[in-house]
């Protein structure tokens, strides 16, 4: 083990945990994402061959584990079976660029090959039925970079037929037990979604529903086998809620809501559509049965322990299904559930060398923002110090998503270092409501910061933050929320981590990909209109204020990031050291928004664990030959 830093931690904290190699965090898992086959006889899952993730099979009862694919990039990272139960499907793109293409594997010959080989073009899965194992329907973007056309494909022979065309603004598409779109979710110009449905693909289309821009995001979700359209919708209520609308005459009633908290999860039947749980996040996840069916099937799954729990796959019977258990202080697990025996089989652990250390406990926080709105988080502590610790405030991406409760790797490994991890859930987070929600609209680097650094001094107000010693860190969002924490509120911290973060918003809304255009109305809204409201995102772009940063920064970014470019790090880079600040930029040549490669993950954590310990005193290992960032740094 290396010390590195000038900041000494008390001997209790530095002996009460043994350092976790970040090879065991942050490397490859050793299993991952098991799908059962819709005969109920194979089961797939992620693994690593040659140092690379591809997907292995195995029959379900023996040990004839085999590798079927052979990538040798960056690996797969999602796949799903074929109706068939012969092919596996998945979809990769290249070197983080988002232009994904659907491939198909058969198991037989472990030949795979490229079903949308088309440049510069995202391919989407819209729909796979188990009663068509030959088609299934594809959302491409080859007549417009802007909307994505629905087609038909043959899986035999490969042929592609345009079977919906999108009119320029639908994101989401909603098919029935035949494989026909019925049901849409567009994105009008002012920002609202717009629900239509149809009787059939030769039907017109009628609008269900609008959604103003002030709702939380919703839309269509599926259709039964009865013709009951499901919807997620808040219109009428301050949380998101489920709704059955009937196809033929539009009438609708609510199924489900919960009064505090969004609707998060919807348990569907494979083949009836019917809806059988929902699933409401709030501190923790909380599962309300729907179908009397599966009561005893959830009840069963609940005597595995205190853990998150999901349905992930199902054979095409329904008689088996693969759960997953998630923990706070353990790997994640892969179980087996006979629904006929109601037992529970472990398949795997996706890092079980994790069961060599102990892990933090994450606890739940709450407290009043400035304004009084009512804010909750969660709080790591590192093993062995309850008080004044050495603290990250690891701000959440999106923004428009949220922490949430559960085995999170950053913030094992950095209470593993000796370090307190603080997660708010800042105003403009999902799951707690549409007036949360519209609370934090316009206020990118305004109140959604002041959330964050009221809760830091929460923090140490209570005792578990030392004041001196605090670090603002985070991705995406939460890449901006930190250059925003070190120039607008630059003595809140000792230093910063900025990974693939906002820098300009002006140049950043200009340059929304085609892809993403049109929510270009909802982020006006919710952020400010690159040409209205140039002055307000000026003001609230930390670019402009590069001069403020007093305490030293860490940028990591990917060259082929098609969400937040390149240059927004560039020019932050360049502008603090025009200043004379302190910033050390850690550019990867093969990745887009975030980490694909594992090594690549590794160098940057290697980085960063060094600087952490610099300037704030907790433990770090060395890096090993392949966690060397020397020459990624610009």
């Amino acid at each position: 083990m290396l010390r590195i830093g000038l900041l000494a931690l008390s001997a209790c904290s530095l002996c009460a945990a043994q350092l976790i190699p970040r090879q065991v965090l942050f490397d490859n898992p050793q299993k991952s994402s098991a799908r059962i086959s819709p005969d109920g006889k194979l089961l797939a899952y992620r693994a690593p061959d040659g140092g690379v993730m591809n997907i292995w099979v195995r029959t379900l009862g023996r040990t004839d584990d085999h590798v079927v694919t052979s990538d040798r990039r960056q690996g797969v990272r999602s796949f799903f079976w074929q109706a068939d139960s012969q092919h596996i499907l998945f979809l990769q793109d290249t070197a983080g660029d988002e232009n994904y293409h659907l491939f198909q594997t058969e198991l037989a010959t472990r030949s795979t090959r490229d079903l949308t080989p088309f440049e510069k073009v995202q391919a989407e899965i819209v729909a796979v039925e188990p009663t068509r194992p030959d088609e299934m329907l594809v959302a491409l973007n080859r007549r417009s970079p802007r909307a994505k056309d629905v087609y038909r494909l043959n899986l035999k022979t490969g042929e592609l037929a345009l079977d919906t065309e999108n009119p320029g603004d639908v994101r989401v598409w909603a098919t029935d037990a035949n494989l026909q779109v019925r049901a849409a979710t567009a994105f009008r110009p002012d920002g609202s979604q717009e629900i239509r449905i149809r009787k059939d693909r030769n039907s017109a289309w009628s609008v269900f529903q609008t959604l103003g821009p002030e709702e939380m995001p919703g839309g269509a979700v599926a259709v039964s086998i009865e013709g009951k359209l499901w919807v997620i919708s808040s219109a009428g209520a301050n949380t998101s809620r489920l709704l059955s609308v009937d196809m033929e005459t539009g009438a609708s009633q609510e199924v489900a809501q919960d009064p505090e908290y969004d609707l998060t999860s919807v348990v569907i039947h494979p083949t009836t559509g019917a809806v059988q749980a929902v699933g409401v996040l709030k501190d923790r996840m909380h599962w309300k049965v729907r179908d009397k069916t599966v009561a005893p099937d959830f009840e069963a799954l609940g005597q595995l322990g205190a853990a998150e729990m999901e349905i992930v796959s199902r054979d095409r019977a329904d008689r088996k299904w693969i759960v997953t258990l998630e923990r706070d202080d353990s790997s994640p697990a892969f179980y087996l559930y006979d629904r006929g025996s109601r037992k529970s089989e472990l398949l795997f652990e996706m890092r079980p060398a994790l069961a060599q250390y102990r892990l933090a406990k994450m606890r739940t926080v709450s407290f009043r923002a400035r304004d009084g709105l009512a804010l909750q988080g969660y709080l790591t502590m590192p093993l062995g110090l309850e008080k004044r610790a050495p603290t990250i405030l690891l701000v959440h991406g999106g923004p428009y998503t949220r922490d949430r409760w559960g085995y999170h790797p950053l913030v094992q490994w950095l209470a593993n270092r000796g370090y307190a991890v603080l997660q708010i859930n800042y105003r403009g987070s999902l799951g707690y409501g549409k007036r949360f929600l519209n609370a934090g609209d316009r206020e990118w680097g305004g109140k959604m910061h002041d959330d964050l650094i009221d809760g830091k001094r929460w923090a140490v107000e209570r005792g578990f933050a030392d004041p001196k010693r605090v670090a603002i860190f985070g991705g995406s969002y939460g890449g901006y929320a930190a250059l925003v924490g070190l120039t607008f509120t630059p003595d809140e911290f000792v230093c910063g981590v900025d990974l693939a973060g906002v820098t300009n918003l002006i140049t950043w809304r200009k340059a929304v990909p085609p892809s993403l255009a049109q929510l270009s109305a909802l982020l006006d809204r919710r952020i400010g209109n690159p040409e209205t409201d140039s002055e307000l995102l000026r003001s609230r772009s930390p670019l402009f204020h590069a001069e403020r940063i007093r305490v030293p920064l860490l940028v990591g970014h990917g060259a082929n990031d098609p969400r937040v470019p390149k240059a927004e790090a560039d020019q932050m880079v360049r502008a603090i050291r025009t200043h004379g600040g302190d910033v050390e930029y850690i550019l990867f040549p093969d990745e887009g928004h975030g980490f694909a490669k594992p090594q690549n993950s590794r160098r940057f954590w290697a980085a960063m664990e060094a600087f952490l310990a610099k300037h704030l005193g907790g433990n770090a290992e060395p890096p090993s030959e392949v966690e060397k960032w020397e020459a990624f740094r610009q």
